[in-house]
């Protein structure tokens, strides 16, 4: 019964922080270093694929590496609470060129509306995205 229960919890299909300084973007292998950029995609299965910025993980949900019906788990780090994961597709994207986001994406993703609106004040040539516009920017 241990052993069953060892294996139940490791196939558990959750998200998991990622460990800044110590992950690599499974796209571009680079060391995950900026708490406000990163983003994630969990599986059915439970397999855990961590991405430095929201253009890796774009470029690799349209690589057709995985199919949707795989997808459990699509998430992106809140620029304005650094190292917290949400959901992707209620999430609200913000692209400038003031932004500096570890591979040049220029997006930055925000859990609230309202701090979406205050930091979209402070960068020039700043737009909305919606996850459906920010999926085709990548393709």
């Amino acid at each position: 019964m241990v052993i069953f229960s060892c294996l139940l919890a490791a196939c558990s299909v959750k998200p998991e922080p990622i460990s800044y300084g110590q992950d690599n973007c499974h796209l571009c292998k680079m060391t995950i270093m900026d708490k406000k950029f990163g983003a994630e995609v969990v599986t059915t299965k439970g397999k855990v694929f961590k991405f430095d910025d929201v253009n890796c993980m774009v470029n690799f949900l349209n690589s057709g590496y995985l199919d949707d019906r795989d997808v459990a788990f699509r998430l992106v780090v809140d620029y304005s609470q650094p190292g917290k994961l949400i959901a992707a597709d209620e999430a609200f994207f913000i692209k400038s060129p003031d932004i500096r986001s570890p591979m040049a994406s220029q997006v930055a993703s925000f859990e609230k509306d309202e701090s979406k609106n205050e930091f979209k004040k402070q960068w020039s040539n700043s737009i909305y995205l919606t996850w459906g516009e920010l999926t085709t920017q990548y393709k």
